[in-house]
Order: structure tokens, then sequence, then C-alpha cells
């Protein structure tokens, strides 16, 4: 039996997740949040230092938590750049996040290259304020001494995976984390150095893009420390998905993801193109509105939590008498309506009571949700059943009707650390190929994750009406604002 550690680098905190390499059983674990200080007003700050990243690292793997451990896998939050000099020294603190200040910038670099078309083109998807060409294009017209400065660019999981190694002279990224930078293409599987000097406004150095199962290199002590790869696809490893499953994810926005055999290009921008951890394709389609849409709801009506708001949706049927929530509060990226707001359809005077706009709220949010899955499926991809992720995917509201809503059989997985189990199991991937033990084409197979199982049933009919009645909501109030 041989013994992996995966670890997950998220915003707040890191993980460590230590497991069986031959069947992932979970054997220890470790925790510590990052040493961050809030920036004015509380939130998460959009610059960190990368060194609280490795002071949580160490806290976390505290206690002889990593002691026989063979081999690592890194796993970190997706669009981070860490930019550094010609020694390997950062120049500014890392920029990580959903990076609003970079609106502007997303909007310049789609017309410095000619429009959301050639993005697509280039590179699957086209540019977000959250993404590391986008920032970069912030650095270059914001602080050009540190954007002249920059040398060399690596993302979170990157930086962390060649600090792990004592920083050599070599640096590494995987397919997955390569896919989410905006300059590095799925389709060809190869670096666009131009748009970096677009972004930029010079070339530097890159990482070299490593196969799912090779090594990243192994340390000193002789730990092997695998490719690493985002949050999001280390996530879907961990879960064990493959193609035909779906991924729908509750935040404050949402997210739906999919396993795919080809890369998508999407000129619409709702599309984005990442590949996966495995040398499969993962597109996302996400949506600003998911358990905000809850949120606000409860705050409306009054109630303490959104358990209190799901047992009042409950005390409502179907199609909550005819209510019909757009949920669009903070305006919408699924569909492509930045500055709308949200609409309340269907008021009828024995529809305005306070248990139907709860339902509707729910509704309305998985019902958006819908719209993204469909966005999918109209580009051929397969979704035979989704996996639900989240706190609010345990409210009865949200399981009572997500699977007559999006027309599947719907798996609602244990909480647990799947990012990090993910990183765990592409270290035992990438032990075993480097052993002869494990074919390099084929991850190990580990078992899966613990979860309900909500069948759409007699309810599908049901659900698919209240769908309709959501989508003929959209038409009428903007008319072909998606088209899928």
């Amino acid at each position: 039996m041989g013994i992996v550690a995966g670890l997950d680098s998220s915003p707040d905190f890191t993980r460590i997740v230590v497991c069986d390499s031959d069947t992932g059983a979970v054997l220890r674990q470790g925790y510590a949040p990052h040493p961050l200080e809030s920036p004015e007003g509380g939130g998460r700050p959009a610059d960190v230092d990368p060194q609280a990243w490795l002071l949580s690292l160490g806290e976390a793997a505290g206690g002889g938590l990593l002691e026989g451990v063979q081999a690592i896998g890194v796993s970190a939050q997706a669009n981070s750049v860490v930019p550094l000099d010609a020694q390997g020294n950062t120049v500014r603190p890392a920029m990580v996040g959903g990076d609003k200040r970079a609106q502007v910038a997303a909007a310049d670099l789609i017309d410095g290259l000619g429009g959301r078309e050639a993005w697509a083109q280039a590179v699957g998807s086209v540019p977000q304020a959250a993404q590391p060409v986008t920032k970069l294009r912030w650095l270059a017209r914001n602080e050009p001494d540190a954007a002249a400065r920059t040398a060399v660019l690596l993302q979170a999981h990157d930086w962390l995976v060649w600090q792990l190694l004592g920083r050599p002279t070599r640096r590494t990224t995987d397919r997955g984390g390569a896919s989410g930078t905006g300059y590095w293409s799925a389709a060809s599987g190869g670096y666009r150095p131009d748009l970096v000097e677009l972004a930029l406004g010079h070339q530097v150095m890159l990482p070299e893009v490593i196969g799912p199962a090779e090594a990243a290199g192994t340390t000193p002590e002789g730990l092997l420390i695998s490719a690493g790869t985002g949050e999001t696809q280390a996530a879907a490893f961990g879960l064990g998905i493959g193609l035909g499953d779906a991924v729908v994810s509750l935040g404050a926005s949402g997210s739906v993801m999919a396993v795919h055999t080809e890369p998508l290009v999407d000129q619409s921008g709702m599309i984005t193109a990442l590949a996966d951890a495995t040398g499969m394709h993962l597109p996302v389609v996400t949506t600003l509105n998911a358990v905000r849409t809850l949120r606000g709801a409860a705050e409306l009506l009054g109630v303490p939590d959104l358990e209190s708001l799901s047992e009042l949706a409950m005390k409502s049927t179907p199609g909550a008498h005819g209510l019909v929530l757009l949920p669009y509060l903070e305006g919408e990226r699924t569909p492509n309506l930045p500055h709308t707001a949200g609409t309340l359809a269907g008021l009828r005077r024995e529809s305005m009571r306070p248990e139907h706009l709860a339902r509707a709220a729910f509704e309305g949010m998985l019902c958006g949700l819908g719209d993204a899955l469909d966005v999918l499926r109209g580009r051929g991809v397969e979704v035979r059943r989704v996996f639900l992720l989240g706190a609010a995917a345990e409210l009865p509201a949200v399981q009572a009707s997500a699977p007559a809503l999006f027309g599947t059989q719907v798996v609602v997985p244990q909480p647990a650390d799947y990012a990090a189990i993910g990183s765990a199991r592409q270290a035992a991937w990438a032990l075993g190929a480097s052993q002869g033990s494990l074919d390099p084409r084929t991850p190990p197979v580990w078992q899966g994750a613990v979860a309900q199982v909500l069948e759409p049933g007699e309810e599908l009919a049901v659900g698919q009406a209240v769908r309709q009645q959501f989508v003929s909501v959209r038409e009428q109030t903007h008319p072909g604002a998606l088209r899928t």
C-alpha cells in the first residue's frame, strides 16, 4: 500500500488529505487558514503575498501529517497570477480571485484582438475580468514598473509546486491550469505568447505544460510532486466524474461544468473552454445568481436563514402558483445581461403569499442553472446525471425540485474535500506511472463519493412545465438573450 497526499490551497485556507494510493481512503487530514489581512471593508484581498500560502501549508502539514507519504499533488485557486522577476522573486503580491478592477481591461483586450470571435478562435473563450490574461493588461496599465520587471508568470498551484521542489530552473503547469489563463488554447494544446504580449506589453517565460500523469519533479528527500492543477479540475477529479456527468455548484454565484471529449469554441463568452486533469475537456458555464438569490428572498421575506426559506417554500407547490422569478439580481452572465435586474412575473392575488415567493426563488435559481446546462447540451455535451455541490444542495427545497427541473438524475455527494482528494488521486497516478504500475493514460480507480441519488420520477412532467414557464417569461422579458 502506498500513501499519497493532496493539498488544496483555496482562497481562504489550505486543506491536506493523506490517502491510500490504491483505494483513495482518507487516512489523515490537516487544515490551516491563510494568514491574510482583510482589506478595508472586509471581504477577500485582491492581492496576496504568496508566502501566506506557504505558511498555512506548513501549519496544515504539522504534527507529522506527511509521514510515510510518497507523492503529493497540489491544487489551488484558479485565476491567480504570480508575477516573478528574472531571479524568481515576486515583483508584487499575487493577483487573485474575481478581480473587478480588471473589467475595463477585459473590454480593452477583446477590442485589441478584434472582438469576441477572435478570442474564441484563439483560446476557446472570451476574456473575463478574473482571468490571468486580463489581470496582465490591468498590471501593464496601472503598474507599468511591475509589469516591466515581470519575467516569469505562474499561477498559484504552479508556484506552490515550484516551491515544494526547491525552486528549480524548470517550472511546470498542467493543461487544466493553463486552460484558464486566457493565453493557452485547449484546442491546439499550446500557448499564445502573442496574447501575453498584447496584455502585458512584452514576452515572458511561461511554465512547461506537462501531461496529467507526469511528475513535476522529486524533492531532495525523494518525494514525488505531481503536475498539480486548478481547484475546479481537482474537485472534478476527486468526485470521479466522467463522460455524461455534469457538476452544478451552488455558491453565491453558480457554475455548471461537464466532461467532454473536445474543446468548445464559444464566441458568446458563456462557455469557458477549460481542460480537465485527465486529458479530456471541461467546459464551464457560470451564472452570477445562485445562493445570493435565496439570501435576497430570505431577507425580503424576513426569515432568518436558508433552512427557514426552504421550509417555507415546501409549503407551496411546483410552479409557485404561477410566480416566476428571473433571478438576475446582479445582472447575469448566462444569459449575457450584465446590466439587467431581476423580474418577478405572474403576480395574482392568490399567489401573493410568502411561501409562493420562497418557492419561486428556489425554482428561479435552479432554472437559471438549467439554462446554463442547456448551453452545454446545445453544444453536444451529453448530461446523464448532475452532481450538485454546495451547502445549499442539502436544502429540501433544492432536492425536491432539482431532478425534475434539470430533467435528469441528481447526485448530492456528502461534503468532503474533493479538490484535495483529486490532488491526492493525481499524485497516486503520477506515482504509479513513474513506477510502471499504472498506465499514464488511465487514472487510478478510487472509491466514489458517498452520495444521495435523487431521480426525477413522476415529477418530471411537472418540472419540465415549470421550466417551460420560466423560459417563456425569460423570452418575453429578454427576447433572444439565450441562444443555446
